[in-house]
C-alpha cells in the first residue's frame, strides 16, 4: 500500500503544482492572510482543476485548428508550458478581483451577494475610500493626512500618512512641513475619520 502511495505521490504533486502556483501569486499580491495548511491544499485542488480545464480547452482548440494548418505537436512540454501560463494568469486575475470591487459590485447589483472581496470591513473602508483621514490617537491627539499605507488589521501594523498635520486647538492644523511622511502605530489609534473630498464638500454646500 505504501509503495503504491509513494509511486503516485510525484504524479499527485505535479498535478497540484499549477494550483499552488496560482495560490502563490494570489497571496503574494494581496493582503489576505494565508489559511491553514488543509484549506490551502483544498484551494490548490480547486485552482488545479480550473487550470486543467482551461488547458484541456486549449488543447481541444489547438487540435481543431491543427486540421486546417500545422501549429506544432502537443506533448507533455506544451502541456506544462500552458499550465504554467494559465496558472499565473489565473492568479493575476484573482488578485485583481480581490483587490478591486468590480466583480462583487456587479454581483451585488444582481442581488447574488451582499459581500465585498476585501478581507475585512476595516481594509475595505481604506481601499474603497481613497481620501484624507483624521486619526484619533490615545491622549486626545488628532492627526490628519493621506493614508499612503495602512495596516490590514486595526490591532497591528502602522499607518503611513503623507501631507500630515497635527490638529490642535480650535481645529487648526499644524502641518509637518519638514517630513515626507509619518508612521502611526495602529494600536494607538482609537478612531478613524474619512474626510470628504473638496469637490464633494463644495457640491454639498451648493445644494444647501
Amino acid at each position: 500500500m505504501m509503495d503504491e502511495i509513494t509511486k503516485e505521490l510525484p504524479s499527485l504533486i505535479t498535478q497540484l503544482l499549477p494550483g499552488f502556483l496560482t495560490a502563490w501569486v494570489v497571496y503574494g499580491l494581496t493582503t489576505y492572510t494565508k489559511p491553514p495548511q488543509f484549506e490551502r491544499i483544498i484551494q490548490a485542488l480547486i485552482y488545479s482543476f480550473i487550470v486543467s480545464s482551461v488547458v484541456a480547452m486549449i488543447e481541444l482548440t489547438a487540435s481543431i485548428c491543427g486540421k486546417f494548418f500545422i501549429l506544432g505537436e502537443w506533448d507533455k512540454r506544451s502541456e506544462m508550458i500552458y499550465s504554467t501560463l494559465v496558472a499565473i494568469s489565473l492568479g493575476l486575475l484573482l488578485s485583481y478581483f480581490m483587490r478591486s470591487d468590480t466583480f462583487f459590485a456587479f454581483a451585488r447589483r444582481l442581488k447574488l451577494t451582499s459581500r465585498t472581496p476585501f478581507p475585512s470591513e476595516w481594509y475595505g473602508a481604506f481601499a474603497c475610500l481613497p481620501c484624507y483621514v483624521v486619526l484619533h490617537i490615545s491622549g486626545d491627539r488628532r492627526i490628519s493626512g493621506f493614508p499612503a499605507e495602512w495596516p490590514t488589521e486595526p490591532t497591528a501594523g502602522h499607518f503611513r500618512l503623507t501631507n500630515a498635520a497635527w490638529i490642535i486647538d480650535n481645529n487648526t492644523e499644524q502641518p509637518l512641513d519638514g517630513n515626507e511622511s509619518i508612521l502611526i502605530d495602529a494600536k494607538q489609534v482609537e478612531m478613524v475619520e474619512f474626510l470628504k473630498s473638496v469637490k464633494e464638500t463644495s457640491n454639498a454646500a451648493e445644494n444647501t
